[in-house]
């Protein structure tokens, strides 16, 4: 009974405290860089104004919250955003955001724009950033160096991912993540041996090669990499001096370093996902309007794939003061309801009926209207009667009483866009340029 109680009875408590104070441990040993500069270009006039890290998500979020929530979750808490297109918004977020992180305990969130440190150029490529940011990582003196995409959906313990590094001795590692075969191209792909060792790496390629024993699938990279530090900065400097070299980790760096020998490994999202849905990690590119607008809809589902409740592995955010969503008018033909649905702080449901849909904060939907699939961002206001099926609303839209979008084909493309799956975006500029020429 003592053995039970003090876990030494086979060793299996003990070996897993052990797993965990190394975790932690490495975890506090590392700086994380998160990627946010992109302007995400797929994603249209939806990141005119906005980098597509700070694109909102979710009723409440924006995207770059997963990845800064998985360093805090998984005990990295000193990071670095690296920020450059349209970054205000971003700026603006990250201050609001995730100014609890306490510097007195060497907790930090640092933004780092582009500030012409190492060379006399803006970001040139995700190797570049990184490179520019080399000073600041050695005055830090951690040992390993987390490097992540800003951009994607997802939940993972990135300190297994340093534990397996470690374990494998390994100079680089490579989050990986099965992707459908048709849809690999747009990744960077990657061959391993049966030893998950990287031996061939190609950005978009036109024909990518299926994972190992699958011919369903590819192993694409999630843009996360462990480097060790060191070894990170002689790689980067080389990389500097290359006059062939684009600067970027997928085209440039990572193919080089397989060419070389380096030892470079797989690290499978599988083993640190968290929250898996029926045995399947959950990860989202949302970087075209047609995946922006599915990522969200499945959020709206009785039991969605990814968990946004667990309370054991929150994902972090501005909170905004509003009072609760209301719902009003109950009348035989008036009744504000909503089903099926996401509806954020501080909307109001006024005689109006919204099925399947995401409403971000102070979203106003009058009497009589109808809102189906649809996803509406912060301080959209619908006049009486308006009808939206299938849109994406931006920020501040406001519809005049009356307006139908997703009805009429020949009328959203004639005023917005529309994507080849048909769901329509609408912007304050599309529509207020809409109103004037009705």
């Amino acid at each position: 009974m003592d053995e039970l109680l003090t876990g030494t009875g086979d060793g299996g408590s003990t070996r897993s405290g052990r797993v965990r104070a190394s975790q932690h441990a490495l975890a506090r040993d590392t700086v994380a860089l998160v990627l946010a500069g992109g302007r995400g270009s797929r994603l249209y006039e939806l990141t005119e104004w906005r980098a597509k890290p700070a694109v909102p998500f979710g009723g409440k979020f924006r995207i770059i919250d997963f990845a800064m929530s998985n360093c805090v979750n998984s005990g990295i808490r000193r990071i670095g955003v690296l920020t450059q297109y349209q970054s205000q918004s971003l700026n603006q977020h990250v201050q609001r955001a995730w100014s609890f992180m306490d510097s007195r305990f060497g907790d930090f969130v640092e933004l780092l724009p582009a500030q012409e440190r190492a060379t006399t150029s803006w970001y040139l490529g995700t190797a570049n950033a990184v490179h520019q940011n080399m000073e600041y990582l050695a005055r830090i003196g951690s040992e390993y160096v987390l490097v992540l995409a800003g951009d994607h959906v997802y939940k993972m313990d990135y300190a297994k991912m340093l534990e397996d590094h470690v374990n494998r001795g390994a100079e680089l590692t490579i989050a990986s993540v099965d992707v459908p075969l048709d849809e690999a191209r747009g990744f960077g792909v990657m061959s391993v041996d049966d030893d998950q060792r990287v031996v061939s790496f190609a950005e978009k390629p036109a024909v990518p090669t299926p994972a190992p024993g699958r011919l369903d699938v590819a192993l694409a990279s999630m843009g996360v990499y462990v480097f060790n530090r060191r070894y990170l900065q002689a790689v980067l400097e080389a990389d500097a001096v290359d006059p062939d070299s684009s600067h970027d980790f997928g085209k440039d760096v990572i193919p080089k370093l397989i060419a070389n020998g380096a030892r470079v490994f797989a690290h499978r999202f599988v083993t640190s996902c968290v929250n898996m849905a029926d045995g399947r990690p959950y990860w989202r590119d949302v970087g075209t309007l047609d995946a922006y607008w599915a990522a969200n809809m499945e959020l709206t589902a009785i039991k969605p794939d990814l968990n946004i409740y667990d309370q054991a592995w929150p994902i972090w955010t501005f909170q905004e003061q509003l009072p609760p969503a209301k719902f009003v008018f109950e009348w035989e033909h008036r009744k504000g309801f909503a089903v099926d649905s996401m509806v954020a702080s501080g909307c109001i449901v006024s005689g109006a009926t919204v099925r399947r849909s995401m409403l971000f904060s102070r979203v106003i939907v009058h009497s009589y209207c109808t809102v189906e699939d649809s996803v509406l961002l912060a301080g959209v206001d619908l006049g009486r009667g308006c009808i939206v099926r299938r849109t994406i609303l931006d920020r501040g839209c406001q519809l005049p009483p009356g307006m139908h979008i997703g009805v009429d084909p020949d009328f959203d493309r004639k005023y917005f866009r529309v994507t080849d799956k048909g769901v329509v975006l609408v912007t304050a500029r599309m529509l207020q340029a809409a109103i004037e020429r009705r």
